[in-house]
């Protein structure tokens, strides 16, 4: 498998370096000099979401941390926000201190054209990780990310081989505009439209816990039937499922409400395990091995040839779950 990896990361770096910097010839050399002025090191400016989000995202910061060390290489700088604007300005001051790499995991997809086409001019590559932009390709190096699109479908034809009489979902979504958002939120929709499903209510918890239980607990206080929640991660899952538990209304596999959540945090498997939630959608944190193989690359002269990484994932379901997939899955 490591070599099937190794494999798809070297053809990947083709496109990529003939791309990065607008022409190969003039920034080769910005990136010589660089280089040779330093201590040997590789200068990355790495700009994440907020660790305290969600264990996806401690997990994913965690990745990063124990990668991009002086031991392996690397003299890194991290910058943390929920915000596109705060981290825009991050990008901004990375790129004048002349990181080498500018890795982003953005907040929202739009607004990054002005930042990256700054770095490009700056010599410094930039390589996403974790969520799409949207910006010209020419702009970025490498995109490392989940498919979020799929995990959505995935999801959503989990929910429909159910077969249930009615499907009266509340839906409850992550940050709007962010990259998760958009592909679960999005095949959710298409198939509520396309199959006649009705979405109680589709409000944003910003994945937080307590905003997601607020949003049960109205449902459940207007009156109005539901037998689906479909959160768009483990923890607004888990503040859905203690709105239930206080109106004790069942949840779980054979019970009143189907509860979906997304990210396979190990406590959320092991709830799945239990059959108290239902289904679980797979979103791998782990990609700074992925993006360390890829900046190697480029900086042994190697290019890359397909700009778009995708991680590996899967969904899981309460019925067929194992012990073996909590330890091997979970987060």
């Amino acid at each position: 498998m490591k070599r099937r990896i190794v494999a798809v990361l070297l053809t990947a770096v083709m496109v990529l370096g003939l791309a990065g910097c607008g022409s190969s010839g003039g920034s080769s050399d910005d990136d010589a000099e660089k280089k040779d002025s330093g201590d040997g090191t590789i200068k990355v400016g790495i700009i994440n979401n907020d660790p305290n989000e969600s264990g996806y995202r401690t997990a994913n910061d965690k990745d990063m941390k124990e990668m991009f060390t002086k031991e392996n290489g690397y003299d890194a700088s991290f910058a943390y926000s929920l915000k596109n604007d705060e981290q825009i300005t991050a990008a901004q001051k990375f790129i004048q201190d002349g990181v080498d790499y500018l890795l982003l995991s953005a907040a929202d997809t739009a607004g990054w054209d002005s930042v990256l086409k700054d770095a490009q001019d700056a010599g410094t590559r930039v390589i996403l990780f974790d969520r799409t932009i949207d910006a010209d390709e020419s702009l970025y190096e490498a995109s490392i990310v989940s498919d979020m699109e799929k995990e959505g479908e995935t999801a959503v034809n989990w929910l429909e081989e159910q077969g249930l009489d009615a499907y009266n979902i509340i839906h409850i979504q992550g940050v709007m505009g962010s990259a998760a958002q958009k592909g679960r939120s999005g095949a959710l929709d298409a198939a509520a439209k396309d199959k006649g499903w009705n979405i109680v209510t589709q409000q944003t918890a910003e994945w937080n816990a307590e905003k997601a239980q607020q949003i049960v607990q109205s449902a459940i206080d207007s009156g109005e039937e539901f037998n689906v929640i479909y959160a768009e991660n483990d923890d607004m899952a888990k503040g859905a499922v203690a709105a239930l538990d206080k109106a004790n209304i069942s949840h779980g596999v054979g019970k009143d409400v189907i509860i979906m959540g997304f990210d396979c945090n190990k406590w959320a498997l092991e709830e799945l395990l239990a059959q108290n939630w239902n289904y679980d959608g797979q979103c791998n944190p782990f990609q700074a091995s992925y993006i360390d193989e890829v900046i190697k690359t480029i900086e042994d002269g190697g290019e890359v040839e397909e700009k778009t990484i995708i991680m590996d994932e899967k969904g899981f379901d309460a019925t067929t779950i194992t012990e073996e997939d909590v330890e091997k899955y979970g987060i």
